[in-house]
């Protein structure tokens, strides 16, 4: 792998992770050794780091930060990873994760593996896996209303208090089915280990130019998940009125909809560029997060 030339490092961080206020610390001193500048989101808590470790650490916008750095540092969660991969976007800037949380299918690295990982980068002893995103707009009466990048999935679902909804489903300008369900899951193979999985989807490894078609809780039994290729158009028509109905990105961002709107999705011209070590094995990862053979 070719060396990256890492001069400026951007840090997100998970909100609410007081350990993360002292790693910020040892990632200042260990790029102040190497002539790295290091600067952190908006919504970093500067004050707090300089008043608590006496680290100091430059506040951008987001746009600059993914825009100026050569690398961006993820402290946290997948949930944390999977909204940098949306504000990282065209720039594309390299991520590498560090796991706070307790999936860590995204963020490959420990606390302690940060530093040494870090070198590793340096030396170019690293991975770059290439992730694909989707795009998703949603339209009504003609107007377009929203429009985002996806790391996971894209999900219409009903509330808790709604009736079974219908979301006319096509694929390439071709008609697929209007799927009676409590939702409906198209999910990247990144996504597939997330709800598309608590949905009865299948596992895709994440290298597979696949996107799944999952309903939740179909109420015909033979609507089963459906695989297509990763550059296939769908167009999702909700056609249920009167009843309460959402649509969500990854999880973290949606809107509500109406009766009669068009949700857009395809391939995203851009991807998610996730730093791994080479000795990362996948299957690895399926066996100690489901717990096969346990």
């Amino acid at each position: 792998m070719e060396k990256l030339n890492v001069r400026r490092i951007g840090v997100l961080v998970k909100p609410n992770q007081p350990e993360a206020l002292q790693t910020i610390c040892r990632l200042v001193e260990w790029c102040a050794g190497r002539g790295i500048s290091v600067a952190g989101g908006p919504r970093l808590q500067r004050e707090r780091i300089e008043a608590d470790t006496g680290c100091h650490v430059e506040s951008v916008g987001h746009e600059e930060l993914v825009r100026g750095a050569d690398l961006i540092v993820v402290l946290g969660g997948d949930g944390t990873m999977i909204g940098a991969a949306r504000m990282v976007g065209e720039a594309e800037t390299p991520v590498l994760g560090v796991n706070f949380g307790t999936l860590g299918y995204l963020a490959d690295f420990t606390v302690e593996d940060m530093l040494p990982a870090l070198e590793a980068v340096l030396a170019g002893d690293y991975t770059i896996d290439r992730r694909l995103m989707l795009a998703a707009t949603v339209a009504r009466g003609g107007e377009r209303l929203m429009h985002d990048r996806v790391l996971n999935d894209v999900v219409i679902s009903k509330s808790a208090l709604a009736r079974i909804i219908e979301i006319e489903t096509w694929v390439d300008r071709k008609f697929v089915n209007c799927f009676r369900a409590d939702g409906l899951i198209i999910s990247t193979p990144t996504g597939s280990t997330a709800y598309n999985l608590s949905a009865g989807g299948p596992v895709i490894y994440p290298s597979m130019e696949a996107v799944v078609i999952t309903p939740i809780c179909p109420h015909t039994l033979s609507n089963r998940p459906l695989v297509v290729p990763d550059d296939a158009e769908f167009e999702l028509v909700l056609k249920t009125p009167r009843e309460e109905v959402a649509l969500t990105l990854d999880g973290q961002v949606g809107m509500p909809l109406e009766y009669g709107d068009r949700v857009t999705v395809r391939k995203s011209r851009t991807v998610f560029r996730l730093i791994q070590p080479h000795t990362r094995n996948y299957f690895d990862v399926l066996r100690n997060k489901l717990k096969w053979g346990r």
